[in-house]
């Protein structure tokens, strides 16, 4: 798209006319950088303001764009005064008091997805959910070019959505967080889904109805709506006159997984697409994601057979319920991205058979007791190590068999003593990772290392 139609949209949505617009770019992360740099190539007069004294990339926007004004060290509201339009970051809350004074101002408040919008007319695939955001976000783009189409993925996950631009693409999957859509009106995608909800981030939206209508957001405009048939509040976002499409693992739909024959299948209707255990991913909320990806591909017009090829060779992303390797009928799963209490508890849900679960590190203080219900219910033993292993213990009040481990190579031993033919072993730990290691992918690496030494 050339400059006149994007300042066309600009004008259409927002009254963003370069001649009296003064644009203000609210937070110098990877958000406002792309914003910033995506800007220089308009006549739009913008400058920047961040709370931080030296924001990471303060530096090189002011090597690059010399004469850009930027404020930093914190929010100087003579700055906000004088803008017309604010672009606000995602990790900058609204309700920061500049903000709030300008927005009662009259001051138009937009966001980097919808400079997005304005600026291509590819079709968009938007993704929102408290879970599996990133793994259906990735699938799509396998997806997409597997089926031929030059796929572009980014937003939430990676790429900021801006620099996606630069690619050369005929589709776009953009991953999108509630801090994103709470800021966003002018996207238009031609397939969106909200995966499902959970309590998260209540603290910015006002409870769990704010965070809802936040994620609703996904999907103005007039495409295709992808909804959860699992999740009621998901579906109670359904407009019936638009075209939507429903998937579920419990029940039937339009993509649904069909069990009770020898082999659990994913539909299209009547039509089976694949097998579920030709999927290289565990957990039945992998089920669901490739569902959802399945459902919101064909919406945008993708070729089924390309997009299950896709899916037999999706291995997952890394350190995100990844499996290893199956060795004498075991499976050995890496979640070990799991850094906190909720992620733990999110990949327990999608077992149907108990598992021999790996956990412990550093709890940061959380109260590791809401651990215990799910582990009585879908695990046979638990491996611990790490600072914080004698608080799960305690936390866990031998509602299963526990056991403790020095290192990561102890405990896959163990772990490997302990399991049976068609059991799984999950690494998933509810702890940060810095008391013994670099990082969770250091983690997750050192727990691949000591599954392949079993072979």
């Amino acid at each position: 798209m050339d400059t006149s139609a994007l300042l066309g949209n600009l004008q259409t949505h927002f009254k963003l006319e370069p001649a009296n617009a003064r644009l203000l770019i609210v937070g110098l992360g990877a958000t406002g950088y792309s914003a910033a740099q995506f800007l220089q190539n308009t006549p739009i007069k913008f400058a920047v303001i961040d709370s931080r004294r030296n924001p990471p990339r303060i530096d090189s926007l002011r090597e690059q764009m010399p004469d850009v004004p930027v404020f930093s060290g914190g929010f100087d509201q003579s700055a906000f005064d004088v803008a017309t339009h604010l672009l606000v970051s995602p990790g900058v809350s609204l309700n920061e008091k500049a903000i709030h004074k300008a927005m009662q101002a009259g001051v138009t408040v937009l966001s980097d997805i919808d400079l997005f919008a304005c600026a291509t007319d590819k079709p968009i695939i938007a993704i929102t959910g408290s879970n599996g955001k990133s793994t259906v976000t990735t699938m799509l783009g396998d997806m997409g070019n597997a089926a031929g189409i030059k796929t572009a993925i980014g937003g939430n996950l990676g790429t900021p959505a801006l620099d996606l631009l630069q690619q050369e693409a005929d589709l776009y999957v953009l991953e999108l967080s509630s801090f994103q859509l709470e800021r966003t009106t002018a996207l238009n995608a031609k397939a969106a889904t909200v995966l499902n909800l959970s309590a998260d981030h209540l603290d910015r939206h006002d409870g769990m109805a704010g965070y809802a209508h936040e994620k609703q957001r996904i999907f103005r405009g007039d495409g295709a709506m992808i909804l959860n048939a699992d999740d009621p509040a998901v579906m109670a976002m359904r407009d019936n006159h638009r075209t939507c499409f429903s998937f579920s693992v419990q029940q039937t739909a339009d993509f649904y997984l069909k069990c009770g024959g020898e082999v659990e299948q994913l539909m299209m209707g009547n039509a089976v697409l694949m097998n579920a255990d030709e999927l290289n991913l565990e957990g039945s909320h992998n089920i669901a994601n490739a569902l959802a990806a399945l459902a919101l591909g064909h919406a945008a017009g993708m070729d089924m057979n390309a997009m299950c090829r896709a899916l037999k060779k999706f291995k997952g992303l890394p350190h995100r319920m990844q499996k290893v390797a199956e060795i004498a009928g075991v499976r050995w799963v890496n979640d070990s991205k799991a850094t906190n209490i909720g992620a733990c508890i999110a990949a327990l849900q999608g077992y149907s058979r108990k598992v021999i679960l790996i956990a412990g590190g550093d709890g940061k203080g959380a109260d590791m007791a809401e651990l215990a219900p799910i582990i009585k219910d879908k695990t046979k033993a638990v491996i611990l190590m790490g600072k914080d292993a004698p608080l799960i213990d305690q936390a866990l009040n031998n509602c299963v068999p526990t056991h403790f481990a020095g290192n990561m190579k102890e405990a896959v031993k163990m772990a490997a003593g302990l399991a049976a033919t068609g059991d799984s072993v999950l690494l998933s730990p509810a702890c940060a990772s810095l008391d013994q290691y670099k990082s969770y992918a250091d983690r997750g690496n050192k727990f691949a290392e000591a599954v392949l030494e079993l072979i």
